[in-house]
């Protein structure tokens, strides 16, 4: 058993981590901080939890931990980093983004790894600190790791990508709003989204002098949660050729899975689940890549890194089913 603290404890990514981890049979949680909340029991917020554990808020931290979770929101990690210290020990996993990009990954001794597991698992099996990646990023960099692996991306990369209200955090906002959101849909940082940053890294590494450009379109859907993502490219070959590659590069993994038939969010809702689909018109290659952005693109993905870090099954506490109706 390992000892796991949380820090940030009040948003929907903490909510998701805490729900994995109290049936994760390798983990005690010891503690969830929040200065907002200390003193509060954590089903008084997390409603869900009601029942499932008795635990309380703590402005306290132990820094003896061996596991803590980052959820706070970007640009506060090493705010709070600078401020708390913890034992050489203490594996950390941060959400935000303030450590995903190669300049930002060394930090007052901390040496942070890309946590992507279908891209450089082995790394992360023998890492300390993990930048855990970005939800659009997630989905976006599985729709196109095969063809960068396999040097296939020769072409300017469209994406139009639809996320649900939780990719904007529990913090109420103008565009966050039922009124604003039920019934709606709107674009927002078109060809300027802070992910394309991360993505184009992950691109550098797997394709040698990779310099095409990425045109992402983010937008807000009107549902709660997942992430569909279209992206499409030139590719010469056949479809048959692109699904062999796909279907090798992801052969061993166990949350990314491709599918012969049209695919949907309602699949991946509530799992860790990445699921990709494929069309060829005329000589654009059409993937499609669904996830639900707080698990595979959050807090799910952060309990797969951990699994690898501390060598449990890749799939502990992460055997959720999809609800489908």
């Amino acid at each position: 058993m390992i000892k796991v603290g949380i820090v940030g404890g009040a948003g929907y990514t903490a909510g998701e981590l805490i729900r994995l981890l109290v049936n994760h049979s390798q983990v005690e949680l010891d503690f969830v901080f929040s200065t907002s909340n200390a003193g509060n029991y954590i089903y008084e917020v997390h409603q869900d939890l009601l029942g499932a554990l008795e635990l309380k808020f703590t402005h306290k931290i132990n820094p003896d931990v061996d596991v803590l979770f980052l959820c706070l929101g970007h640009g506060n990690s090493t705010t709070f980093l600078e401020k708390n210290s913890f034992s050489k020990k203490t594996k950390i996993i941060d959400l935000s983004n303030d450590f995903r990009l190669k300049e930002d990954s060394a930090f007052k001794g901390y040496k942070f790894v890309y946590g992507l597991p279908e891209l450089q698992k082995k790394v992360i099996q023998k890492s300390n600190y993990i930048a855990n990646p970005g939800c659009f990023a997630t989905a976006i960099q599985l729709a196109l790791l095969p063809l960068a692996k396999a040097s296939k991306i020769n072409s300017s990369v469209h994406i139009n990508a639809t996320t649900g209200s939780t990719g904007a955090g529990v913090s109420p906002s103008k565009t966050t709003h039922f009124s604003w959101r039920d019934n709606n849909f709107s674009v927002y940082k078109a060809f300027t989204h802070q992910h394309l940053g991360e993505i184009n890294e992950t691109l550098n590494l797997l394709q040698n002098n990779f310099s095409e450009d990425l045109f992402f379109i983010p937008n807000r859907g009107n549902f709660s949660r997942g992430i569909f993502a279209s992206v499409y490219l030139t590719f010469e070959e056949s479809i048959e050729q692109a699904y062999e590659l796909f279907e090798t590069y992801y052969k061993n993994e166990v949350f990314t899975h491709v599918s012969k038939l049209p695919i949907h969010l309602k699949q991946v809702v509530n799992t860790n689940n990445c699921f990709l689909h494929l069309e060829k018109h005329g000589n654009q290659l059409l993937i499609t890549s669904v996830i639900d952005n707080l698990l595979k693109g959050a807090s799910g993905q952060a309990i797969q890194n951990m699994n690898l870090m501390f060598g449990f099954l890749e799939e502990e506490g992460l055997q959720l089913k999809a609800t489908s109706f």
